[in-house]
């Protein structure tokens, strides 16, 4: 069932990780163009080649994708997504703000550059692409969209080690709320994604910890860690049809996590 038939769908921080799973599952369910953001160093120039390559497997060359490189932190870079997503096809239908860092630190002892750069990927990047992208959304025909900001588990809960993070998770999930009804009016849906512990880069030194591992996963009521996958399928669900009445949610993804105190 292609849930995202004929869709042009952008996504940023999408060679790796969850950005890209959500690329890849976007193709599968019959995205004709993909919009991918990516911040350009050579390393994600190679992610980026090799992602494009498996999309263009996967669906036969069905699916053409445009690779827009840059830091999100910059408000250029949201500009020039939408501008190369417009010239390549017309218009943008799903927007997965997706782009996010975690450099753990300790609280006392953190340097303000770390909380700056944090807050700045994370938020203010999200608030940059949200906006570009809304008002690409708006101005369309036909007009409207939908929208989700990839926020976290962190934004309901704390983490020692996080306290630069989970605000900023925080502040896209009340985003995607506040923009679900700025935007409504103009057909554009808006909502939050919490993924609980996804075994991806951004914690993979934290997990290192075999102690922690074990913990987190004991904590799960599955029994396990998430894949990038398992946020990639409520992703597609948000974007599609099937959601055409879902605007200002929050669709916790965390394996149990949450639920599991006692």
């Amino acid at each position: 069932m292609a849930l995202l038939a004929n869709k042009i769908v952008c996504i940023t921080g999408s060679s790796r990780g969850i950005g890209r799973a959500c690329a890849v599952e976007s193709a599968k369910h019959g995205a004709i163009g993909l919009i991918l953001h990516y911040f350009g160093d050579q390393e994600t120039e190679v992610e980026l080649q090799s992602l494009k390559e498996e999309i263009y497997v996967t669906t036969h060359n069905h699916c053409q994708v445009v690779g827009v490189p840059g830091d999100i932190a910059n408000s250029e870079t949201s500009q020039k997504i939408v501008e190369a997503g417009v010239e390549a096809f017309g218009r943008i239908d799903v927007l997965v703000s997706n782009a996010g860092i975690c450099p753990f630190a300790e609280f006392l002892t953190m340097p303000h550059a770390i909380w700056e750069r944090t807050r700045q990927v994370n938020l203010d990047g999200s608030f940059y692409v949200v906006q570009a992208v809304a008002n690409q959304m708006k101005s369309q025909v036909p007009q409207g969209g939908s929208i989700i900001g990839l926020a976290s588990i962190s934004a309901l809960v704390g983490g020692e080690f996080q306290c630069h993070y989970t605000p900023t998770k925080a502040g896209i999930l009340s985003m995607m709320q506040s923009c679900a009804i700025a935007l409504g009016k103009y057909n554009i849906r808006c909502n939050a994604i919490l993924p609980g512990t996804i075994a991806t880069d951004i914690n993979k030194e934290d997990l290192a910890n075999e102690e922690k591992r074990e913990y987190t996963i004991k904590r799960t009521v599955l029994g396990r860690l998430g894949a990038p996958d398992d946020i990639a399928g409520p992703m597609v669900f948000l974007a599609s049809d099937l959601a055409k009445y879902v605007t200002g949610a929050q669709l916790l993804v965390d394996g149990g996590l949450f639920v599991n105190l006692q």
